[in-house]
């Protein structure tokens, strides 16, 4: 492309149209999206659940500079994407857990999963999926250690068992209201539904999203729970359903293109998710499930892919 300035020739390379849409602009509508449930994390567990954010974040940055810089590659923090694997990784996380171990999670996140594999755009699973799976293995007592809201605090109890906990057991449940709009035991970011959708509708609104993914998912964990005589809504709201449907599932690298393949996929998080909650010997499937559906993302993409008219199967060869 050539244009005249100032009585000179420009001559530049490819790309010649500038989008106002970059990842730092994407990632930023994130960072805004997921305020209310960074706003709820200090309501419901105070300010040790925003400390554990800010390390979270801190460490992403840091492990995303040196990595970089150690592989020679140049510096990508201003694109906010290490700011939102740090955000996502805490909030799937207990807020009383070690910050030493939050750590782990982010070197896993961000080193293993993202620069290892080429960086941004190249990683085959959810960093922070990866990074939460990670620590669930390795720290399994530290990780389903759940601090009760504050409001449920005693002086003899300060820890109890999340809603898909107690369902596990066969005790009684929180309301759904109170799950709907956060007082309850888990994870920092996902305990309050209300907080998580407000950040979805912004996300839609902004067009950084297409509801596809978080409908398809959040649908067919209503259907399989209403099928299998159980509360459609306990399932939606409890656990990390909404954060992993709106957030986590929805990542432009890890999820198909097509949208036939967004909805096979959320449909396949929503039923795998299901499955291992009523059938596995863990209460929550959420991460599992989104990791797999990940794998399987590049064949989904192939299986439904468009097809040119006039193009024989398997190209124009």
């Amino acid at each position: 492309m050539s244009k005249m300035k100032n009585g000179n020739l420009i001559v530049s390379s490819a790309p010649h149209v500038v989008s106002p849409v970059n990842t730092s602009n994407i990632m930023r509508d994130v960072c805004i999206a997921l305020i209310p449930a960074m706003i709820m994390e200090v309501v419901v567990f105070g300010l040790r659940a925003l400390a554990l954010t800010a390390v979270c974040v801190a460490a992403c940055i840091l492990f995303e500079s040196i990595t970089r810089r150690l592989l020679g590659r140049p510096d990508t923090i201003s694109d906010l994407s290490a700011v939102v694997t740090g955000i996502l990784l805490s909030y799937n996380l207990p807020a009383g857990l070690p910050f030493w171990m939050a750590i782990i999670g982010c070197f896993v996140a961000i080193v293993i999963v993202k620069q290892v594999f080429g960086g941004l755009g190249q990683n085959f699973a959810n960093p922070a999926i990866v990074g939460r799976i990670v620590l669930f293995i390795s720290f399994a007592t530290p990780m389903t250690t759940w601090v009760l809201p504050k409001s449920q605090q005693t002086v003899d109890a300060i820890t109890g068992a999340t809603p898909l906990g107690l369902f596990s057991k066969g005790m009684d449940v929180p309301s759904n209201m109170d799950m709907f709009l956060g007082f309850i035991g888990g994870c920092t970011g996902e305990v309050s539904a209300l907080a998580l959708l407000l950040g979805g509708v912004y996300l839609v609104f902004k067009k950084v999203i297409e509801p596809t993914i978080p409908v398809s998912f959040i649908a067919t964990v209503f259907v399989f729970a209403l099928v299998t005589g159980l509360d459609p809504v306990f399932h939606i709201f409890a656990g990390g359903v909404m954060l992993g449907a709106i957030f986590m599932a929805t990542d432009y690298v890890t999820s198909p293109i097509t949208t036939r393949g967004k909805i096979i996929f959320g449909i396949g998080c929503g039923l795998l998710t299901m499955l291992i909650r009523l059938y596995s010997s863990y209460p929550e499937g959420v991460s599992f499930a989104i990791l797999l559906m990940n794998i399987l993302t590049p064949h989904i993409d192939n299986l439904t892919r468009l097809k040119l008219n006039g193009v024989p199967a398997g190209g124009d060869k």
